[in-house]
């Protein structure tokens, strides 16, 4: 990365918007990016890369942003990195909160899933792809799943003998389980169907997931 003093700004006499400081929070990274794009192009064309990389860590304060512009800044010193444009040094930016406000976004909606009228197979292959996108794991993960289904199903899946510990586990048990109730009603209404037609005893009730 060249090194030098700070130059004089030649570049065109053209206002741009005015600079904010980018503390990490979600939904900002795309503003602050383009905006400092902006600044450069039109009022840093004589500068060095070096002073433009650090001028633009220096609005990045506060937040989530203080962890990554600390690491950035050891790397420079320590010149483990080094970026050829401060355009890079804006990608990388974006690329990594961008990430974090997509995952912030697949949270919550991992928080609101619900099983509802779906079967489980359905719930599961939803909830699957919200956790992967949501970079949620471990417990906390059960702890959504087992929130999101139906009482009926979640009573049984906490009634098991054998304590069920990672997501996985929840799901083919809770798809083994549904399948199970879904073959006994079946066959609960054969026997109620066969019943009426030939004049068969009552078959005891089954219970069933409310």
């Amino acid at each position: 990365m060249e090194r030098g003093m700070m130059g004089s700004n030649r570049g065109p006499q053209v206002e741009v918007a005015k600079l904010a400081i980018f503390n990490g929070k979600a939904g900002k990274v795309g503003g602050f990016v383009t905006t400092y794009r902006l600044y450069l192009r039109m009022k840093m064309r004589n500068t060095t890369v070096e002073e433009q990389v650090f001028w633009i860590l220096s609005h990045v304060q506060g937040g989530t942003a203080n962890i990554w512009k600390e690491n950035v800044m050891e790397e420079l010193e320590a010149e483990e990195m080094e970026y050829e444009t401060a355009e890079e040094l804006l990608t990388v930016l974006k690329k990594k909160f961008d990430r974090e406000e997509e995952e912030a976004v697949k949270v919550a909606e991992l928080r609101k899933l619900e099983q509802g009228g779906r079967t489980i197979e359905e719930f599961v292959q939803e909830f699957k792809r919200a956790a992967r996108e949501s970079g949620y794991k471990g417990r906390p993960l059960v702890e959504e799943f087992e929130r999101g289904m139906n009482g009926g199903i979640r009573r049984k899946l906490m009634e098991a003998e054998n304590p069920l510990a990672s997501i996985e586990q929840w799901y083919r048990r809770a798809t083994a389980l549904n399948r199970n109730w879904r073959e006994s009603k079946r066959e609960e209404e054969r026997l109620k169907k066969k019943e009426v037609e030939g004049g068969a005893p009552k078959q005891e009730q089954r219970q069933s997931f409310p």
